[in-house]
């Protein structure tokens, strides 16, 4: 049963979002023409990043919570969860831009120019970090184009990612140990700042963080694009 844990962390994750795509007052499976093709692009880059920090040993992965299928060096889990965890955020974004127009209930310019500052600095200060620096970097200069082309969909972003931190938490905390003897996926101490909160390493946040932004970016960018084509 311990060889499934991940697998059953990605399918609960999947599970009621994917069943809910058909409801007719959401019917985000309309939807899948950009959301799988952002979903794809997003989870490549992110993919090749996994392999290569699995490679150096920034992260590894606790066997005993593994079917065992590996390809290109990962876990066939660790692929299903830029899969799974991307299309469970994109439905959560998408069900709220259905329920409430966000734009205005928050001071976008100012909360995005607030984390920048304190990604950067955090970037700055643990610069000899592999994956803090990276994470952090990354995700800062993300916000920073973000900032400057001020997108109307912003705001339901953010208000999308303080919805999905219980489930983060939840997640998240099964996959760095909550619960568990031991992690699903661990990390080199030497690579982070050490700071957690419950098991959760403080660079997940913002790894997350970036996987979720990159993601919205991308299927809103292929929103736009279809209906300029249309």
């Amino acid at each position: 049963m311990n060889s499934l844990t991940y697998l059953l962390v990605d399918l609960g994750a999947l599970i009621v979002p994917l069943l809910f795509s058909f409801h007719p007052k959401l019917r985000f499976d309309k939807q899948w023409k950009t959301a799988w093709p952002a979903i794809g692009l997003v989870g490549i880059v992110f993919l090749i990043w996994d392999v290569y920090y699995t490679k150096i040993g920034v992260w590894g992965f606790t066997a005993d919570y593994l079917l065992g299928i590996q390809i290109f060096g990962l876990p066939l889990e660790e692929i299903l969860f830029f899969i799974c965890i991307p299309y469970a955020c994109l439905f959560t974004y998408y069900c709220l831009k259905l329920m409430v127009d966000t734009y205005k209930l928050v001071p976008i310019r100012w909360v995005t120019a607030g984390l920048i500052a304190v990604l950067f600095f955090v970037s700055i200060y643990a610069s000899f970090k592999l994956y803090t620096s990276v994470t952090f970097g990354i995700l800062c200069l993300t916000l920073a184009v973000l900032w400057w082309k001020n997108p109307k969909w912003l705001a339901r972003l953010y208000t999308s990612l303080l919805v999905l931190i219980l489930p983060f938490l939840i997640v998240n905390g099964i996959l760095t140990g909550t619960g568990l003897e031991t992690q699903v996926v661990w990390y080199n101490p030497n690579e982070l700042i050490g700071f957690r909160i419950g098991t959760i390493p403080v660079e997940d946040f913002a790894y997350g963080a970036l996987l979720i932004i990159l993601n919205v970016w991308m299927m809103e960018y292929l929103n736009g694009k279809k209906k300029m084509s249309s």
